[in-house]
């Protein structure tokens, strides 16, 4: 199946997906600081510069978008029809990178909480914000 777009077209919209500060990450971001809560952000000296460092409470958070993280039974993951081998190949290279790092993370000792994107739309979005608050106050390692 060919490409919905053409090629300008598909330039412009990949040119315009970010790998931080998105949307997911600020709604987060304005969360924890509205509730006092002190984070770094991309901290380098990390494996895989975790999206948010709470040193506080010595935890890591991903915000992790649907598609790009392979989220699976997820209606926002859907492999493009188009370059299919590619997309796969892509996709499970990210998932192994957040595997490895969260594995090494465990191995310093850091905890972590996942975000899925899907998890910080409309409806869910103030009981998943709850929950990163929760996991953070009493410590537990969890996907959100």
């Amino acid at each position: 199946m060919s490409d919905v777009h053409d090629k300008e077209t598909r330039i412009y919209n990949m040119s315009r997906i970010t790998s931080r500060t998105t949307k997911p990450e600020l709604l987060v971001r304005k969360f924890l600081f509205s509730k006092g809560l002190l984070y770094r952000l991309h901290d380098k000296k990390l494996p895989r510069k975790p999206d948010l460092t709470v040193g506080k409470f010595r935890t890591e958070i991903f915000v992790n978008g649907c598609f790009w993280h392979g989220h699976k039974n997820c209606k926002y993951f859907v492999i493009p029809q188009t370059r299919t081998e590619w997309w796969t190949e892509k996709i499970n290279g990210n998932i192994q990178r957040d595997k490895n790092a969260i594995r090494e993370l465990h191995k310093l000792d850091w905890k972590t909480i996942v975000i899925w994107e899907c998890a910080l739309k409309s409806k869910k979005a103030e009981a998943t914000l709850m929950n990163i608050l929760n996991q953070l106050t009493t410590h537990k390692h969890r996907y959100a």
